[in-house]
């Protein structure tokens, strides 16, 4: 299986600390002055990594009002082209944010929507290219973003298997294997019932590649859970304040969300450790608590053993309870106090 993914020098894998991607999305709000404050807040709190999202209106969908391109649920009564034009973040911001990111020491890198949104991150060197869920059946995308021999990472939302394993092999055949798959649901924010976590190992095994988690739905105990079943990246949206408003903001985290999911996936990693049935010296130590045989009465020379003067008993300093059969009926070769751990010297 691939052991890691690495992305500006950081290795993301199975052994290795779970990755932290801060979504900014449409939360910047299109003020310039707020996508550097997530972008600080994003690194304050302990993120690896923020992304963006990198389109034009115009390069993710077309001006059109007929059925088909107009939104429901959370942005029901809005075209496509609508909402692209509230929450797309413009493009000439991209060369600053990259380099204030770089100045304050996190990673960022976007998803880009077309080649002429590959062109502008490639241009600007960025270390990894996300593709999002709707963007899996873009083969060309795909073969482009994957010719950059930068990592890959594949939100799976709408995808079925087929869908997956053709993404898989387009990055292949372009000679790029650095792919990071991550278990996504495409509903803003996402129902417990249909996040479907088990599929996080099911991906892992199937097809051989790092795994993670895109998560929409609201607090952190399902991300807590995905690491648990192997997720090595979590990645999330997040804004300053969710009352500021935004395409976004009603299934995103605020800072002190993120920072407290962060610091329970940090306990879960320790908790988890590795598979073993081995005795670490800790549970050596502890084995001194254990049970083991002991005098319960006084014994004379040559007094036979019983379950009434030897028993099972805490600490563990005694003979093992598995001779306890074994010793009775036989005789004690010396005198024995209430309390005495059992040994065979003891017995005749």
């Amino acid at each position: 299986m691939k052991d890691y993914v690495e992305i500006d020098g950081v290795k993301i894998g199975p052994s290795y600390p779970t990755y932290f991607i801060c979504e900014m999305s449409a939360n910047h709000l299109q003020d310039f002055e707020r996508a550097k404050a997530i972008i600080k807040k994003a690194k304050e709190i302990g993120a690896n990594a923020v992304k963006l999202q990198s389109y034009r209106p115009d390069t993710i969908t077309l001006n059109c009002r007929r059925p088909e391109f107009m939104s429901e649920g959370l942005w029901e009564g809005k075209s496509l082209y609508e909402i692209y034009e509230e929450a797309y973040m413009p493009w000439e911001w991209h060369e600053d944010l990259f380099k204030y990111a770089k100045e304050i020491g996190i990673t960022i890198f976007s998803s880009p929507f077309d080649w002429t949104a590959v062109d502008l991150l490639s241009s600007l060197d960025a270390p990894a290219y996300k593709i999002a869920s709707y963007e899996i059946n873009d083969i060309g995308l795909i073969e482009r973003c994957a010719k950059t021999m930068k990592p890959i990472i594949i939100s799976t939302g709408i995808a079925e298997e087929a869908d997956i394993e053709e993404a898989i092999m387009t990055c292949k055949k372009a000679g790029n294997d650095n792919i990071i798959l991550l278990k996504c649901v495409s509903e803003y924010p996402s129902k417990l019932e249909n996040i479907n976590l088990r599929t996080i190992p099911l991906l892992r095994e199937r097809f051989d590649t790092v795994v993670g988690l895109s998560d929409h739905s609201m607090g952190h105990e399902v991300d807590v859970a995905a690491v648990a079943l192997g997720a090595s990246v979590v990645e999330k949206h997040m804004t300053l304040n969710r009352l500021d408003g935004g395409a976004d903001a009603g299934f995103s985290m605020e800072p002190d969300e993120f920072s407290a999911m962060i610091k329970s996936i940090r306990g879960v990693e320790k908790a988890l450790g590795k598979a073993t049935l081995e005795a670490n010296e800790r549970m050596k130590k502890s084995k001194i608590h254990s049970r083991s045989l002991f005098v319960v009465k006084d014994i004379k020379e040559g007094e036979v053993f019983s379950y009434e003067n030897v028993r099972s008993v805490r600490p563990g300093t005694g003979l093992h309870t598995r001779y306890l059969d074994e010793i009775i009926g036989k005789k004690a070769t010396c005198d024995l106090t209430y309390g005495t751990p059992m040994s065979w010297d003891y017995v005749e």
